[in-house]
């Protein structure tokens, strides 16, 4: 019902405003994947992002922007004695914005993303994109989102949500879909650099995992701080605390903190590296560790000309022992974009993806997989 609304006002504002106030783009990508180790060893992908998008400028100097995009996509799964197929057509970004100098207020289905972390990101709590995804594929949520800027560059974020109820980032569960999030953030320039602090509250379900009907809706708070610096060499952290409001043992409380740094060498074209180390603690009590993980992950990126590159993504479980990597070429042509890939992921690998985009994290053991890319 609620993208219908968001719909209907969409159409309504073009059918106001005439034809010519269309603006129609997309991306068009096909991958084929070979995982010998998997049940599923072959794989072949079609996906096509189209975005309608619509810009009113107002002489009071304030604007109003509209986009609507879906991700439709199919998938031909193949198995040693039989052959799958899936596929489906999502609402991908459905909102309105309306702006002003200083300030932007957006209603709808929308992706929400902030903090300082590149690849382990504690802060990613209303998306979950893989950073080995060249579309970099995140469902939207249902939302509205207010920013003000300062003139000193700080700003100020106020959101709340409503209708979600898929898990994001590193969540265990997802919200209860009928009951309201809500939260802020604030950030603020530092010397040489900028922090911020986060906060959200939701309410978890866990009716999945309980039958006792006290524990399967728990009110959740999350507070984030996070900060980043350029001093010679980039630097930056992210620590979140979310803690649970009725005690369900060592998941009560969950503390994540990433810290990574990166550093462009002056070989050649210029390699560029990025480290970050996270690590997870669950415990009964707050800022508690009784049981953690802790995960390093590598990327280096060298442009080998103009319109190739080469990049090298790794992680390693420390308590696992187990390391994963993801090695890509790019090489650019005049329309297209081709990716060649070589990978291997074990059992115990993080997970770094989700369940739209089909990719790397939805297998295991090594891999080839090759993906072509059309923008228009």
């Amino acid at each position: 019902m609620r993208i219908s609304l968001y719909i209907a006002l969409l159409l309504s504002t073009f059918v106001a405003h005439g034809q010519n106030v269309f603006n129609f783009d997309g991306k068009l990508s096909g991958v084929a994947n070979w995982s010998p180790q998997n049940d599923s060893w072959g794989l072949l992908n079609g996906r096509y992002l189209p975005e309608l998008n619509y810009d009113w400028k107002l002489d009071t100097g304030h604007s109003l922007y509209f986009e609507a995009s879906a991700n439709m996509y199919g998938s031909v799964f193949f198995y040693d004695d039989s052959v799958t197929a899936d596929g489906n057509i999502l609402p991908y970004r459905i909102y309105a914005r309306f702006s002003g100098k200083r300030y932007e207020v957006r209603l709808g289905l929308q992706k929400i993303d902030f903090g300082s972390a590149m690849i382990l990101r504690p802060l990613q709590w209303f998306n979950e994109i893989d950073p080995r995804d060249p579309l970099a594929i995140t469902a939207g949520v249902n939302a509205v989102l207010g920013r003000y800027y300062f003139k000193n560059n700080a700003n100020i974020w106020l959101w709340g949500l409503y209708g979600n109820s898929k898990p994001r980032g590193f969540d265990l569960v997802g919200p209860v879909q009928d009951k309201p999030e809500f939260g802020g953030r604030f950030q603020h320039p530092v010397k040489k650099g900028e922090m911020a602090i986060s906060y959200n509250h939701r309410t978890a379900d866990a009716s999945d995992f309980t039958i006792n009907p006290e524990l399967a809706s728990i009110p959740e708070d999350r507070i984030g701080l996070d900060g980043k610096w350029d001093v010679g060499i980039g630097l930056w952290f992210e620590t979140v605390l979310i803690k649970k409001h009725i005690s369900i043992g060592d998941f009560t409380n969950q503390t994540l903190l990433t810290i990574g740094t990166d550093y462009t060498f002056g070989l050649g074209s210029g390699l560029n590296v990025v480290a970050e180390h996270l690590i997870v603690g669950f415990d009964e009590s707050s800022f508690g560790f009784s049981t953690s993980t802790n995960t390093t992950a590598l990327s280096i990126s060298y442009p080998v000309g103009f319109f190739d590159n080469l990049s090298l993504f790794t992680t390693y479980n420390w308590e696992t022992e187990s390391a994963s990597f993801f090695l890509n070429y790019q090489h650019d042509f005049k329309k297209i974009t081709a990716y060649l890939m070589a990978y291997y992921t074990p059992d115990t690998s993080l997970n770094l993806g989700n369940d739209e985009s089909d990719f790397v994290s939805s297998f295991t053991g090594p891999g080839l997989r090759v993906m072509l890319v059309f923008n228009h």
